[in-house]
């Protein structure tokens, strides 16, 4: 068992669920209430998406390590779990397994919302996850870009979602209201962070494990531009985070106070900035692996945020907070 729930990164998927619960229950709820919306009672969708997304995402990591046997062995040999602990068969079959239930439930989510653009993105995520353990991870940038665009999918999705079922309910009359653009341009935001930070990520992570990529001829940005020239391309995607995050609170996020322009600063900006010493102080694999649980965290805090904004909404628009009390 201890070995199934470290194939599956059953920590990363509990981190996985854990965001698509608050972009629904902290971000679109008062986006909702403001308007005099509510999000409906029935949980069944939000529990199909969740299945949906962790089922998939599950056997995506188990397609992963299938494919990164002789890569893992070199650059992690004590963590390999594909042929030590679960044979290949059985490792391909937990794939099939658990992407089958994924795609079940994204299908029958897509179907109670009416929705051939629910059912497009989990036929298609699971194609992309094939293609990205067989092929793209080792390609030029190609991976880094495919496992950005699915984080920030994750995220897109339950805007996606609770607007397929919100239109079922109300119709063309919904799209009459600012719901909409209120609703994609926050979860929008949130994915956009979501994407720069796990390409950031993902690009460090190229980094630590250059050694086995390298003796299996793979062609990743570290291989082909160096370790120097990767680490200024993270300088520059942490910079370009930096300044849309400030646009963003400047242009869209009018809030009295300045309770947002601290948040990120003091729980953004600044750990971005200790991951860039650290991306630019690694010598080894040890030094970058620090790297990336930093972005990580960055990750973390950035969804945290969620709670901010709540507060906010509340205190600012006289919303319930958690149907418990009103700010005033």
């Amino acid at each position: 068992m201890t070995a199934f729930l470290k194939l599956i990164r059953v920590q990363n998927l509990i981190f996985l669920a854990f965001i698509q619960l608050i972009m629904r229950q902290v971000i679109l709820m008062p986006v909702l209430q403001k308007y005099g919306f509510e999000i409906s009672q029935n949980n069944i969708p939000i529990v199909l998406l969740i299945i949906a997304t962790v089922f998939i995402a599950a056997g995506g990591y188990v397609l992963n390590d299938y494919f990164d046997v002789k890569i893992d062995r070199i650059n992690n040999p004590d963590s390999v779990i594909v042929t030590n602990q679960i044979s290949k068969k059985m490792a391909m079959t937990l794939h099939q397994v658990l992407t089958a239930i994924g795609i079940l439930a994204g299908l029958s989510l897509a179907y109670l919302a009416a929705s051939p653009t629910l059912a497009f993105i989990f036929i298609v995520i699971p194609g992309l996850l094939w293609f990205y353990s067989a092929s793209y991870k080792r390609q030029f940038m190609i991976g880094n870009l495919a496992v950005a665009f699915m984080a920030a999918m994750s995220v897109l999705v339950v805007a996606i979602t609770e607007m397929a079922f919100l239109k079922k309910e109300y119709g063309d009359l919904l799209y009459e209201t600012p719901i909409p653009g209120q609703v994609y341009g926050w979860l929008g935001g949130f994915a956009l962070f979501s994407f720069l930070t796990t390409w950031m990520r993902e690009i460090i992570k190229d980094i630590q494990d250059e050694a086995g990529d390298r003796e299996m001829e793979c062609r990743t940005m570290p291989i082909k531009w160096g370790v120097k020239r990767t680490k200024v391309f993270i300088y520059i995607l942490s910079i370009i985070t930096i300044v849309l995050l400030y646009v963003a609170n400047k242009l869209y996020i009018n809030f009295e106070g300045n309770m947002t322009f601290s948040y990120i600063t003091y729980g953004l900006v600044l750990p971005m900035l200790v991951m860039n010493y650290l991306v630019f102080m690694a010598k080894n694999p040890d030094g970058f692996k620090q790297a990336a649980n930093m972005a990580k965290f960055i990750m973390l805090i950035g969804v945290l945020y969620a709670f901010v904004f709540y507060f906010l909404m509340a205190k600012t628009y006289g919303i319930s907070l958690f149907n418990l009390f009103i700010i005033k």
